[in-house]
């Protein structure tokens, strides 16, 4: 498995290498945030051989119509489409907010729509070759709301760690989380730490990602500022970042919850983004 390191010092370059030539490697933060805008398709007397592509997204609109944020996700498979067809997809998709690398054992490249709440997902093989293509309406991807922490650790033994003289602070943060972590359960109300408001020490961070482990999964968002957020491996604890326009850490987080709300659609979204498909469909009835 490839390590998805919690930068705990922030920006390329700012870890020391590795003597066995191994370096942190950071996923690109997003750069700017998305408007909507009318994507660009085919004109109605052009799509006559996109009936295919045209009966996925009508089958994307329906689904749009009848979820609410917390269901199972619904997915619309598009594997078999020819070229044209998926062209005709990716444009009426575009790419909006909020990406999601998953990382072995899920494999897979997630990316949010410009309409909220559908996802493109696309499923790798250990080569990293498209197995599976799908399109999602979820207020988060399935694969990130029930596999993130499949195979994490469900609890922290505090009392096995084996604390460095030149870490001070970490200790009482992994009590506090090894605390929390029985009493939470999915869809209650998040548990946040802000590390920005509490003194520590590099040494202290990274003790903390070395005790909690590296998940699977990183988001990254812009709806609200550039933020990453990572998982960890342990069960409901993520890690979550804010950086400003150059990069650099702004607030710094450690949260319980399923996954962090920043990161899901609202009602409001998807009931948006099922008026906007609405529209852009009538120019094909």
């Amino acid at each position: 498995m490839k390590d998805i390191s919690i930068p705990v010092v922030v920006g390329p370059g700012s870890q020391p290498e590795n003597p066995d030539g191994l370096n942190m490697a950071f996923m690109e933060m997003p750069q700017g945030m998305n408007t909507y805008a009318m994507p660009q398709i085919p004109e109605p007397e052009e799509a006559a051989h996109l009936s295919q592509g045209l009966m996925r997204a009508r089958a994307l609109l329906e689904a749009l119509r009848g979820y609410r944020a917390g269901m199972p996700a619904r997915v619309i498979e598009l594997d078999g489409l020819d070229e044209e067809n998926l062209a005709f997809v990716n444009q009426l998709l575009g790419e909006g907010e909020v990406s999601v690398k998953c990382e072995a054992p899920l494999e897979a490249l997630i990316q949010e729509s410009v309409l909220a709440g559908v996802w493109r997902v696309r499923y790798l093989d250990d080569a990293g070759q498209v197995v599976r293509d799908t399109m999602e309406v979820a207020d988060v991807p399935g694969l990130v709301r029930e596999q993130t922490f499949r195979d994490a650790q469900t609890e922290l033994d505090t009392s096995a760690l084996e604390i460095p003289e030149n870490v001070y602070n970490a200790p009482p943060l992994l009590a506090e989380i090894a605390d929390k972590l029985p009493e939470y359960h999915p869809g209650d109300e998040p548990h946040v730490i802000n590390l920005s408001l509490l003194p520590h020490t590099e040494e202290d961070l990274l003790f903390l990602a070395d005790a909690l482990g590296i998940g699977p999964v990183v988001i990254l968002s812009r709806g609200y500022g550039n933020c990453r957020i990572s998982s960890t491996g342990t069960r409901h604890v993520w890690w979550v970042q804010y950086f400003n326009s150059q990069e650099t850490l702004i607030l710094n987080t450690l949260e319980i919850s399923q996954v962090p709300e920043v990161a899901c659609a609202a009602d409001e979204d998807i009931e948006d983004s099922a008026q906007r498909l609405t529209e852009i469909l009538s120019l094909y009835a």
